[in-house]
């Protein structure tokens, strides 16, 4: 069965979709991305939220906005902090390595 991961940043546009797509190609991993703010791409939702069973947020900011917003629906859920500031393009390559290099360590499935 493969691990449900979610990546979260701010908009959706740079870090997370960056995350999604280059972890999408693991067999061990389905994997989806939000963002948090009110104009993100595509904005996080609790189905997303009770869908995964590993949040990846790219900033502690974003863990405190996560616990704000959906404290009822994180009960059980792992939220992974992996300190990527919004410096990146999407798919910029120093983005993939950093993400290749902090991700794997925290998965249930390598």
């Amino acid at each position: 069965m493969p691990e449900r991961v979610l990546f979260i940043c701010s908009q959706n546009k740079l870090r997370s979709p960056t995350a999604e797509q280059v972890f999408s190609t693991w067999e061990s991993l389905q994997c989806d991305s939000a963002g948090l703010a009110p104009d993100a791409e595509t904005q996080l939702s609790t189905e997303q939220i009770e869908w995964a069973e590993t949040i990846f947020v790219m900033e502690r900011q974003h863990k405190n906005k996560l616990s704000q917003k959906f404290k009822p629906y994180l009960k059980g859920k792992r939220v992974i902090v992996l300190g990527i500031p919004d410096d990146y393009a999407f798919m910029d390559p120093d983005l993939v390595e950093l993400l290749q290099r902090k991700v794997p360590t925290f998965l249930r499935t390598r």
